[in-house]
């Protein structure tokens, strides 16, 4: 079954300054969805809003439904934040057992974490930690995974295989991401957003693109 997630009528200000003010975003399942901006737009504080973590006027439907109190409905939708959010004191074995998924598969993918099964956190590298949390947001069974920075800390291969795994996860959930480097993004979304001025834009093409600030030759 296909399902939809909505945000609309999202109003934040800060200071008296107005954040988030023209929005309107789509999310579906089987497909990426990108939100691209550039630094200090809100992106951030737009999935914050979505997750129900930030409080402020907004509608958030998921299959036309008004969704409330988000952040306790993992089966409906899961963020992964530009933070930590596993305690580092926990190890792998742990983690893994508590999420219910299979090390192996993710050591499989991962070789680097071969033999750490029962290691911590705590020694851990950020991109490490990084992929840890990643992997357990995309292979959780939810409807929905929104993921702020991804890539943030990864090397060139962990990235490349990161996005293999979105594109194969794509058809267990919908994901909706945004990240600095927005050239990946670009290169697995399904639907393309860019937020500025407190707006968002679909985009249909280049041109759009490149109109918000984007260059797409690379």
């Amino acid at each position: 079954m296909n399902h939809i997630l909505e945000a609309d009528g999202i109003q934040l200000e800060f200071k008296g300054r107005k954040i988030l003010s023209g929005i309107y975003l789509k999310c579906e399942t089987g497909k990426i969805t990108g939100l691209l901006g550039r630094n200090g737009q809100g992106k951030s504080c737009l999935l914050h809003i979505i997750y129900g973590s930030i409080i402020c006027e907004s509608s958030v439907r998921i299959d036309q439904l008004l969704q409330r109190i988000r952040f306790r409905k993992p089966e409906k939708l899961l963020f992964l934040p530009q933070f930590n959010f596993i305690p580092k004191s926990l190890s792998l074995k742990r983690i893994f057992q508590d999420f219910e998924l299979e090390y192996l598969n993710f050591q499989n993918l991962f070789p680097e974490f071969t033999g750490r099964y029962n290691a911590s956190l705590i020694g851990m590298s950020g991109g490490e930690r990084r992929l840890v949390e990643l992997y357990i947001i995309l292979k959780s069974q939810t409807q929905f995974a929104m993921l702020d920075e991804p890539f943030t800390h990864l090397n060139p291969l962990q990235i490349e295989k990161v996005k293999r795994l979105l594109l194969q996860e794509k058809c267990n959930k919908g994901i909706l991401i945004t990240d600095h480097m927005f050239k990946h993004v670009m290169d697995i979304s399904d639907n393309l957003y860019i937020l500025k001025d407190g707006q968002t834009y679909l985009t249909t093409g280049p041109g759009d693109i490149e109109k918000h600030g984007y260059a797409i030759n690379y």
